[in-house]
């Protein structure tokens, strides 16, 4: 039968797992597979796995329960072996790599970042600062019609939105690399200008948390910057 993978730990990890449901409906009961130094949580696989709100808040829990005891690497959502036998087989073959990876995840966690900018107070920064802009713009308002006049108005705004976010998502990336061991930056989606994971030690995780609320408060109202963790280090494994 199919087996569903939830993450890989140390073989003598605690693991709590009581009360924990797997994924599935009704949800497969939790279960463990060894191979030397490693342990894998595992379940039966569903037949029509799908990312239900359930089947992702039963894969976050088991992530989150084998944290709260120690490292875990936490594998996406929605991975599957054959059976037992291969779930082992890809621990004694990965065996050095996953033991890597847990040693250098030792008492850390992910801390998820995303922030914008209020599209309105970037629109009156660019037409206070560029001249060419800001003539374009009165133009428009004048009561010129020359279709031309928004085009070229709305070429340099994209410039400068562009090159904002980009000056932005490196200050603020800059600001918390110190504080943490890694970061992995992504691509934002929708008006966001950032997204970008660090990996924070237990040493330094007042410091960096200390360090986006200050950040948070210098930038100012207009900027919305959402801090999500700890989290099980997904973006780290």
């Amino acid at each position: 039968m199919p087996v569903y993978v939830y993450s890989v730990t140390a073989a003598d990890h605690p693991l709590r797992l009581d009360g924990l449901d797997g994924v599935g409906a009704p949800p497969s009961p939790l279960r463990t597979v060894r191979s030397g130094p490693l342990c894998a949580t595992v379940s039966d696989a569903p037949a029509d796995l799908r990312p239900k709100r359930r089947d992702l808040a039963a894969h976050q829990g088991v992530q989150e329960r084998l944290m709260a005891d120690g490292t875990v690497l936490p594998l996406q959502f929605g991975l599957t072996a054959p059976d037992d036998d291969a779930v082992r087989e890809a621990l004694d073959q990965r065996r050095e790599e996953y033991l890597q990876r847990l040693t250098a995840l030792e008492g850390c966690a992910e801390y998820h970042l995303k922030a914008s900018v209020e599209e309105d107070s970037l629109l009156r920064e660019i037409l206070r600062d560029s001249a060419e802009a800001r003539r374009l713009n009165d133009d428009i308002t004048g009561g010129n019609r020359s279709p031309d006049l928004p085009l070229a108005l709305g070429e340099i705004v994209a410039q400068e939105v562009g090159a904002r976010h980009y000056a932005l998502a490196t200050g603020i990336t800059e600001a918390l690399r110190p504080h943490a061991r890694q970061d992995v930056v992504s691509e934002p989606t929708g008006q966001d200008f950032l997204n970008v994971s660090f990996l924070v030690d237990h040493e330094h995780r007042e410091l960096f948390l200390a360090a986006e609320k200050g950040l948070a408060a210098e930038l100012g109202d207009d900027f919305d910057l959402r801090l999500h963790g700890p989290l099980p280090a997904y973006s780290f494994v």
